[in-house]
């Protein structure tokens, strides 16, 4: 069985056992969380929602919190003396999918 849920603004392909990075979520590691808005159930029957699937929902566990990779943004204009050098590290909650209910 299969799901695709929104988390965090992007739509995720999910399965029983699957670990998965999805935006920050406030938590503890351990703690079990509810991902309500599932767009698809697939398996033997598939469930297309309208544009949620009625009465369905995902349950994960948190695994941790952690950081992507450091990025960095440069801009320059030429002639001007113009040079900005700045940087980001997304952060995200790492979760194992633990089962999906419909």
């Amino acid at each position: 069985m299969y799901a695709v849920v929104r988390a965090g603004g992007k739509q995720v392909r999910v399965s029983p056992g699957d670990i998965l990075d999805v935006e920050l979520i406030d938590g503890e590691p351990g703690d079990e969380i509810e991902l309500g808005e599932v767009l698809l159930v697939g398996g033997d029957e598939l469930r297309v929602g309208n544009p949620l699937v009625a009465g369905a929902k995902v349950l994960a566990k948190i695994e941790g919190d952690s950081a992507g990779p450091k990025i960095r943004i440069f801009k320059y204009k030429r002639r001007k003396r113009y040079r900005l050098t700045k940087g980001h590290r997304q952060h995200f909650t790492r979760v194992r999918i633990e089962s999906i209910e419909v």
